[in-house]
């Protein structure tokens, strides 16, 4: 058997926390399974090199940052290896470079190609468990890039499907996937199964348990995932196509507080405006989530929407470059803006879900700035101020808790 173990920061932070995890992976090696570790760089460690760029330059390029941070993971991957050898058990550390995992060449959120298993293979076959690095690649220019925060699941996956693995094992400090945020929400109860529709849906809106584009590839190629916690060994949430359990009406609530609300003032009325704009944000990659068009009015009209705040410097940078040629009179932002977030195939058979929704934040006297809604999910923007509070209203509204 294969399996695929994937850890993240705070499961690696130190020391002790180290051996944990490689007391773990040991065991399933002497199980007489295939290994292979994916790690995240230790702790904080992403955090602080973005600190130190700063201090050398407030607006470094991104093919510098990307160099600098795929170093957190080549420090967690040579003191696992090392760890599992003190442990007599043959391990070896591979960064993005020596497996040779291809990338797209956008640095800071670049989409995996393909990814060359040779190398891996070999060292399967010689008995050692494999190390390697989370959340960076290598583009055709043998250049690093990384994958955006949480990467380092969709490394694992992405490995898994090429590998063909038995399992694909995501390991956080949470032991699997909850109603909501149990760290807001302390009766958030924890889910047995889940399909890849509604962990991608939760996922995109700001649940923090697995990154969404992993959830994509999982879906995509098959792969069944299972979230767990590094710190205990109870059973996880599974993450697949079907499930077994009965269908709740919703499955989750998530909070986004990563989101900026983007408004565009007194544009033409007519064909054709609104894709222009859109058109240009996507030829920067720049993902749009919810979006409001005003009704026009003397030949003009508004739209807001919201973007990631990692993406809203290039994005006010891109239209106020365009502003005369998208007939933008006026460019206003918010960044103080939150997305609350319910997730459930059981609300396409049940009408009465977004008033539901609507009813727990008026009566915690929460205004909705915007509305968006998909098959199985309807998404709110709402006063970051508000974010925990309404995620806690909502969560109770339906009933979730444990």
């Amino acid at each position: 058997m294969l399996v695929v173990k994937k850890f993240g920061g705070s499961s690696v932070a130190d020391k002790e926390r180290i051996f944990n995890v490689a007391r773990r992976c040991a065991e399933e090696y002497q199980m007489g399974n295939d290994v292979i570790v994916v790690l995240s760089a230790m702790g904080d460690t992403t955090d602080e090199l973005l600190e130190k760029a700063a201090e050398i330059n407030p607006y470094p390029s991104k093919r510098e940052l990307d160099m600098l941070l795929t170093t957190g993971e080549q420090v967690s991957v040579s003191l696992m290896a090392m760890a599992l050898q003190f442990l007599q058990v043959p391990a070896i550390s591979l960064n993005a470079f020596q497996v040779q995992m291809h990338t797209t060449s956008r640095n800071g959120n670049a989409r995996f190609k393909r990814i060359d298993t040779d190398r891996i293979r070999h060292e399967l076959e010689n008995r050692k468990v494999v190390i390697v690095t989370g959340f960076q690649g290598v583009n055709k220019y043998d250049d690093y890039t990384t994958l955006g925060r949480g990467g380092s699941d969709t490394t694992a996956v992405a490995l898994a499907a090429a590998m063909h693995a038995d399992k694909c094992e995501i390991y956080t400090d949470v032991d699997g996937v909850y109603t909501a945020d149990p760290r807001v929400v302390p009766n958030a109860r924890k889910i047995e199964e889940i399909t890849y529709d509604e962990m991608l849906e939760l996922a995109t809106s700001g649940a923090k348990v697995l990154h969404n584009r992993s959830v994509e590839m999982a879906k995509k190629y098959g792969v069944e995932l299972v979230v767990r916690s590094s710190l205990n060994t109870e059973e996880g949430t599974v993450v697949k196509e079907v499930v077994k359990v009965e269908k709740m009406l919703i499955t989750g609530v998530a909070a986004d507080k990563n989101t900026a609300r983007v408004s565009v003032i007194g544009i033409e009325d007519k064909p054709g405006t609104a894709f222009k704009i859109f058109n240009l944000l996507a030829r920067h990659n720049i993902n749009v989530d919810i979006i409001l068009q005003s009704v026009g009015r003397e030949g003009t009209k508004d739209i807001s929407f919201t973007v990631s705040q990692d993406d809203l410097k290039e994005t006010l940078e891109v239209l106020e470059a365009r502003k005369e040629a998208l007939t933008i009179q006026e460019i206003t932002h918010n960044e103080k803006v939150a997305k609350i977030s319910i997730v459930g195939a059981g609300m396409l058979s049940n009408p009465g879900v977004a008033a539901t929704m609507f009813e727990a934040l008026c009566n915690s006297n929460i205004n909705i700035n915007m509305i968006s809604t998909s098959e199985i999910r309807i998404t709110v923007l709402i006063d970051e101020k508000d974010a925990d509070k309404a995620l806690i209203a909502v969560h109770d509204g339906f009933g979730l808790e444990d």
